[in-house]
């Protein structure tokens, strides 16, 4: 496969030499999403009447990090308008979302400004999402040997990511207090016994808000107990037979679609994070050096 150029808009290099360091890696979609409407009862103008409450709100954010956490290197990632591996397999992923909202679309350049005015990178891969840049940083800066590594997001799908090195910071919510996800916190959220499983669990329940389907009549709870019995999604494959109570019931249709190798497979791999940082994983690194 070609070698993808990640495009670093502003900044200094991540990796610099420095003792006991420390990556913080934000979602940058989500927390401009997540400060717009945070604010949405008080939203913040200018005098010109231009809607800014993502960038107060992300402004905040990441002061606050800096104040709090006290990073010693920090980079936010965007998405793009470029499809990716996802919509190429499956092209109804995320076809439902409705479009960007206005105000919100607006604010993403004064966003970027803000971040260059910081000095802190700004990451844009066309083809991959933020996710996967993130997850490429972050499972990149901790082989280079960072003591910390923190993704910054309200996004579960990253609890999938955490090692004894990298965590999740999840923010909190009109004042309430902010989240660090490690390995027992991920495993007891998720009641499991190993962090891969979380894929498991992913790709059992799928993701509405992506238009990924999972297991019908299969939610969080319920695929949460069966990887719990069966592991991973192929020992339930095996075992579907073994079922009880309510859980039988569906086990027809659990079989049919389960047998549709195609379906959970896809649903798998798109709830993967891990196999899509690996595409990216001989470039990232290099760009930022």
């Amino acid at each position: 496969m070609a070698k993808t150029k990640v495009k670093t808009e502003s900044g200094p290099g991540l990796f610099d030499g420095q003792k006991q360091r420390k990556l913080y890696l934000l979602d940058g979609m989500a927390l401009i999403y997540r400060a717009h409407f945070a604010l949405i009862r008080s939203p913040r103008f200018t005098s010109g009447g231009r809607c800014t409450s993502a960038v107060f709100g992300m402004a905040n954010t990441v002061l606050d990090l800096i104040k709090k956490q006290r990073p010693t290197h920090l980079a936010v990632a965007f998405d793009t308008s470029d499809p990716t591996h996802r919509h190429i397999e499956y092209p109804e992923y995320k076809a439902q979302r409705d479009a960007l909202p206005e105000d919100i679309g607006e604010q993403i350049p004064l966003v970027d400004r803000l971040m260059q005015a910081m000095k802190i990178p700004v990451l844009r891969c066309p083809g991959f999402e933020a996710d996967d840049v993130i997850g490429t940083l972050a499972c990149q800066a901790a082989e280079a040997g960072f003591e910390e590594v923190v993704m910054v997001t309200p996004d579960k799908d990253f609890h999938q990511l955490v090692t004894e090195k990298v965590q999740v910071y999840k923010p909190g919510r009109q004042g309430s207090q902010f989240e660090i996800l490690g390995i027992p916190e991920v495993l007891d959220k998720w009641q499991v016994e190993r962090v891969d499983q979380v894929i498991d669990i992913l790709g059992l329940m799928g993701d509405s808000s992506d238009n990924v389907p999972g297991v019908p009549g299969i939610g969080p709870k319920t695929a949460q107990k069966l990887i719990a019995q069966f592991d991973t999604v192929e020992g339930l494959l095996e075992s579907v037979e073994q079922l009880k109570g309510s859980k039988k019931k569906r086990s027809p249709t659990m079989r049919t679609w389960l047998d549709s190798q195609n379906d959970w497979s896809r649903s798998k791999r798109m709830s993967n994070m891990i196999s899509s940082s690996m595409i990216l994983s001989t470039t990232v690194l290099t760009t930022l050096y």
